[in-house]
């Protein structure tokens, strides 16, 4: 029986999915447990903000690595470690986007649990999905993933 060589990173879950997961638990808790603070309308509006940040960082992090001819899919084939855009200054500017989002839309829906969990997707993207993803860089691209490595700073 030969070995099969996996070409992808062994994430455990799909980032977007984990993003769901986390605008539905912050809905519930809105819903069953509401913060007694006051929520200023400011706060409406920058939550507009964060959502157009959110999006324009995934998208433009997204441009890059179609440009590269590379993939999108965390269970997929990376071709090239991508340095321009965002990655320039984060090595995961889609996940960063994903933060904003979830921040965001809770803002707009007047509640501050998407603030509040905002740490924890960023611990279980980490956990389930990124530790995962820099192995497999690490392991397909070794001294070029290690230089960009140590340039650029996993978030900001």
């Amino acid at each position: 029986m030969s070995q099969v060589s996996i070409d992808h990173a062994a994430v455990r879950i799909h980032p977007p999915v984990l993003l769901l997961i986390h605008i539905f638990i912050a809905f519930l808790l809105n819903w069953f447990l509401p913060l007694p603070f006051r929520f200023p309308g400011i706060l409406e509006w920058f939550g507009y903000a964060l959502i157009l940040i959110g999006i324009g960082l995934a998208a433009s992090a997204a441009r890059q690595l179609v440009r590269a001819h590379t993939t999108l899919d965390p269970h997929g084939s990376v071709t090239e470690v991508v340095r321009e855009g965002p990655y320039r200054f984060s090595r995961n500017p889609i996940y960063m986007g994903f933060a904003c989002l979830l921040i965001g839309f809770l803002f707009v829906f007047k509640s501050y649990w998407g603030l509040i969990l905002s740490p924890v997707l960023m611990l279980l993207l980490h956990q389930f999905v990124i530790k995962y993803e820099e192995l497999y860089l690490q392991k397909k691209f070794g001294d070029i993933y290690t230089g960009y490595k140590s340039r650029v700073r996993r978030w900001l």
